[in-house]
């Protein structure tokens, strides 16, 4: 495969104008033109979000959250409020206890106008790890499901009918350490399950969902699913996000309440796998796995060396290992087509590594 990398570091893209501690990374079609841009969330300076619009010549920022609210990694996009686009949510790290939903202008944009801001959850413990929207109960409307870690708790929370109207109600749906969120049917019955932290959830009735184990090793994982194998079943992925451990894609042979068995992609340990995502990368029909690792500046450099994995797949559970890039930072990336030419492209942000910078690889075949 052929990449063609732009970086904010070269010019290419305008630098992202908030802290040097960049926390969030999310691609959306949020002015409805057909192409995908993306929103760069950080903490402890403003502007706290901000979005990459696609022009004719690139992209330019515009201001979602002109204040410095604590952003944490994470982030997740619905039409909150019906209204026909794509609204964004995300949640205030280990320094706040809220969760927000930022209201799409659209068609009425402006690159300094920020986007209005409504709370969905205000009290409690601080920290918000993830979020994700879902019919998860069944009911054909989807819920937002958050983590809250220093709660040690996974809500559920549904969209009430007036959702600028203050905190939305929320219910535990499961209590303990976790990270990661990711949707699928998972037991083939026609309706959407949740995984997070190691497990998946089955809607057992009204409030309540039954958590079972795909591996009890990883708690606080990034997620991907899809169908690796050509079994017609949902496959899980799954890699330590802040750790270290490995890379496995996992699949049951039998009813996936079970045992799964996992298969090692790299046969040692990535470091902080932070990025993962599942997508047709090369057009074959076939699905492929990426995986990318962090770089952080804590006290040194802790992984120079680190890998933007591509593992090409053959529809029938062999991977061939590519590498795209070595020597970067990937905290948080996200893939899809950001160019409108209809194939899958990166777009990835360092935590602490080199910042503010943002990075693109265009896939050119």
């Amino acid at each position: 495969m052929k990449w063609r990398h732009l970086s904010s570091k070269t010019g290419d893209l305008p630098t992202p104008p908030g802290s040097d501690q960049q926390t969030l990374c999310a691609l959306l079609d949020a002015d409805q033109d057909g192409v995908n841009e993306f929103i760069i969330g950080c903490r402890n300076k403003a502007p706290a979000l901000v979005w990459y619009r696609r022009m004719a010549k690139g992209w330019t920022i515009y201001v979602i959250e002109n204040e410095p609210i604590p952003i944490e990694a994470g982030g997740a996009f619905y039409d909150v409020d019906g209204d026909g686009d794509l609204d964004f949510v995300a949640g205030e790290d280990y320094q706040g206890n809220k969760v927000y939903w930022w209201e799409n202008p659209y068609p009425h944009f402006s690159p300094t106008a920020p986007w209005k801001r409504h709370v969905i959850k205000a009290d409690g413990a601080p920290q918000h790890h993830d979020q994700i929207f879902g019919d998860f109960d069944g009911d054909g409307k989807a819920e937002l499901v958050f983590w809250n870690q220093r709660a040690e708790k996974l809500f559920l929370a549904k969209i009430p009918p007036d959702p600028k109207a203050g905190p939305w109600q929320r219910i535990e749906i499961f209590s303990g350490k976790g990270e990661g969120a990711a949707q699928g049917d998972v037991d083939g019955d026609g309706r959407l399950e949740l995984l997070a932290g190691g497990r998946w959830f089955k809607h057992v009735g009204g409030t309540d969902f039954m958590p079972y184990v795909i591996d009890p090793v990883q708690t606080h994982p990034r997620i991907a699913v899809g169908d690796l194998n050509g079994d017609g079943k949902l496959e899980v992925v799954m890699v330590p996000g802040d750790g270290v451990g490995r890379l496995k894609w996992y699949e049951h042979k039998g009813d996936p309440k079970g045992a799964w068995t996992g298969h090692d992609l790299l046969g040692f340990d990535v470091r902080h796998g932070h990025s993962l995502a599942v997508a047709d990368f090369n057009g074959d029909g076939a699905l492929d796995i990426f995986c990318a690792e962090m770089r952080k500046w804590t006290q040194g450099d802790d992984n120079p060396n680190a890998k933007m994995w591509l593992f090409l797949g053959d529809g029938k559970g062999n991977f061939t290992r590519t590498e795209i890039a070595t020597g970067f930072g990937v905290h948080e990336a996200k893939v899809g087509d950001l160019d409108g030419d209809g194939d899958v492209d990166i777009v990835a942000k360092p935590y602490n590594w080199d910042t503010p910078r943002i990075d693109v690889w265009l896939n050119e075949g």
